[in-house]
């Protein structure tokens, strides 16, 4: 987003005011509340759209039906619940402060993100980029999906004591991290172009990383991110196919660890506790473990790319001004 200014999270708490332009009939004779700028703490008795290019901005706000973001539209949402599903569009972004979606969310094929923070939402879908010029991303902290996650472009994390209650499938992303994280069910990360990183973290069911080009860290010590632990893994775990490195440190495995046909070979800490036993080719481990040093900090990157669409999503909504809902 050129030309517009990063700011602090915070700054979202502040926008109170109300504005939802235009209601028109649908096919079905239902309503669509069409919203420009800010809204307050009222409840939109029909489904919501954000127009092409425009931004919306609700505090406090209650949706009954559905809501659409469309191409180019900005939804920010704090305090509010949406008792349908959320859909948004190519170039479209939601973020949902202490938000409740009861309904899926689905992010179109070159949409630019989806960030919760502190809210409950059903399943979450990110759709493979194709052609599409926009890495999306989807970013989560200490939030609840009551659902399977599956994204197939862009950046992946979540964070904080984000659940996902059923099962989180990767594939294609630029990264998927989990840190201090639950997935109830099983994970699977395949073919991210930077690897993938888990720390603190718990998986309950089978854990499959493969083809991943930047390697995996599972635990603290790699060389990807910095983190203070390692994780609980309720089943098997397998790390294949993966360049960059593989390093597996300070985690519990109630299943087999398999690392077969990674280059250089995985190094697996001796302060694992594996139940199964390990498969496939280790390096020796290095005995100067606190010498690894995180060559990235994707959490900034992370949180800065959200905080930049939404900072210009909250002041393009408050300039647009107030209206009747």
């Amino acid at each position: 987003m050129p030309g517009r200014t990063v700011a602090k999270l915070a700054t979202v708490s502040a926008v109170v005011a109300a504005s939802v332009l235009a209601v028109a009939p649908t096919a079905h004779a239902d309503l669509v509340t069409h919203c420009i700028g800010t809204g307050g703490a009222v409840t939109v008795p029909n489904d919501l759209y954000v127009p092409a290019g425009e931004s919306c901005a609700l505090t406090g706000t209650t949706i009954t039906g559905n809501v659409t973001v469309a191409a180019g539209g900005n939804l920010v949402v704090t305090g509010g619940r949406v008792s349908g599903e959320v859909r948004v569009s190519a170039d479209g972004y939601l973020d949902a402060t202490d938000t409740t979606v009861d309904g899926q969310v689905v992010l179109a094929a070159g949409g630019y993100g989806i960030f919760l923070s502190n809210a409950q939402t059903g399943t979450v879908t990110v759709r493979p980029k194709g052609s599409a010029t926009i890495d999306s991303f989807l970013f989560a902290e200490e939030s609840t999906v009551a659902g399977n996650v599956t994204v197939g472009a862009g950046e992946v994390r979540l964070d904080r004591g984000t659940q996902v209650q059923r099962n989180l499938s990767s594939t294609g992303t630029y990264y998927t991290d989990l840190h201090d994280s639950f997935v109830d069910g099983t994970l699977s990360v395949l073919n991210s172009a930077t690897g993938s990183v888990v720390c603190g973290s718990a998986v309950r069911g089978r854990a499959t990383f493969a083809g991943n080009l930047g390697g995996v860290q599972v635990g603290p010590n790699g060389t990807l991110d910095s983190c203070a632990s390692g994780g609980y893994w309720g089943g098997d775990v397998s790390i294949t196919s993966t360049t960059g490195g593989v390093t597996v440190d300070d985690n519990i495995i109630n299943g087999q660890l398999t690392v077969t046909g990674n280059n250089p070979a995985a190094q697996v800490a001796a302060n694992n506790r594996i139940r199964g036993g390990v498969t496939g080719d280790q390096a020796a481990t290095t005995t100067n473990r606190a010498a690894r040093v995180a060559t990235a900090d994707r959490v900034d990157a992370a949180d800065q790319r959200a905080e930049v669409r939404r900072t210009s999503a909250v002041q393009e909504a408050a300039e647009a001004g107030a209206a009747k809902l």
